[in-house]
């Protein structure tokens, strides 16, 4: 399935990963500490959590099939800090990563 991100400009772009990868938009990070503290930016850390929002067709397999994904439009996602590409559409930011760079689906 395919992302469309919304410019301001009310057309869209339409964006269709290959392959085993998907497409996830990164949770927001929180302002406030459980304590209590207010973080500036600086300080935050990028949470390695999102959503998926689109996702390829597969993994190619010799035999010329391809493999199913283990998630899903709308899985609520555990990622490796490290794996995931930054892309930027318009003002909206998502990472591009591949199916083996997910950790854990969060229920």
């Amino acid at each position: 399935m395919a992302v469309t991100a919304k410019k301001k400009a009310k057309k869209s772009v339409r964006i269709q990963p290959l392959g085993d990868r998907i497409v996830v938009e990164r949770d927001v990070s929180g302002d406030v500490t459980s304590g209590g503290i207010y973080l500036p930016e600086s300080a935050k850390d990028k949470p390695s959590r999102g959503v998926v929002v689109s996702v390829g067709d597969g993994k190619l397999l010799p035999s010329g099939s391809r493999s199913a994904l283990q998630v899903q439009v709308g899985d609520h996602v555990l990622f490796t800090s490290y794996g995931p590409d930054e892309i930027s559409i318009d003002d909206c930011e998502l990472l591009l990563m591949r199916e083996e760079d997910v950790l854990a689906v969060i229920n």
